[in-house]
């Protein structure tokens, strides 16, 4: 199973955008094991400055860590 990284926006005008991560080919990243998705996660929302909320997707569903 693989998993993906859902990033979370809100624009000035406060419509949320919901992306997936790419890879460095312009192709969706696809992380295979859980925890490293979930540390890759916990790191990308401890340093947004911007308040975008990072998440793990996979199946169409999003992992919770808790």
């Amino acid at each position: 199973m693989s998993y993906n990284i859902l990033k979370t926006m809100t624009n000035p005008s406060g419509k949320v955008i919901k992306v997936l991560l790419l890879d460095g080919l312009s192709e969706i990243l696809e992380v295979k094991e859980l925890t490293q998705a979930l540390k890759m996660v916990d790191i990308l929302n401890q340093n947004t400055d911007s308040g975008w909320i990072y998440e793990v997707k996979t199946g169409g569903k999003i992992i919770n860590k808790n």
